[in-house]
């Protein structure tokens, strides 16, 4: 199966060099052991988009007031219990909380 965990942030404040080293020690771990699709950074700015009936609404995309996903990684996992680990190792090596989602 295929998972998604979503990096959440609440301030802009770039990784520091001791995060970054951790982070890519994780992209290593999950490269090695065949968890490996692909992350992302994403832009701090989102829309809202709601055209069911052609309403034409849009708003500003937030979790939580000032809350806001910075990147990703797409993984592999065989089930749902893999899965959560590596979502909270990659919570560990980016200082930062996490939202794990199955990728349909």
């Amino acid at each position: 199966m295929r998972y998604i965990i979503f990096v959440i942030e609440n301030q802009s404040i770039p990784a520091t060099r001791d995060e970054m080293a951790s982070i890519d020690a994780f992209n290593e771990l999950l490269a090695r052991e065949g968890h490996w699709i692909m992350a992302a950074g994403i832009g701090r700015t989102g829309a809202l988009i709601d055209n069911r009936d052609a309403a034409g609404v849009s708003e500003d995309a937030s979790l939580q007031p000032n809350e806001f996903y910075s990147g990703f990684w797409l993984v592999e996992a065989p089930d749902d219990s893999v899965a959560s680990s590596l979502a909270f190792a990659g919570s560990l090596a980016c200082h930062r909380r996490v939202e794990l989602r199955p990728f349909l």
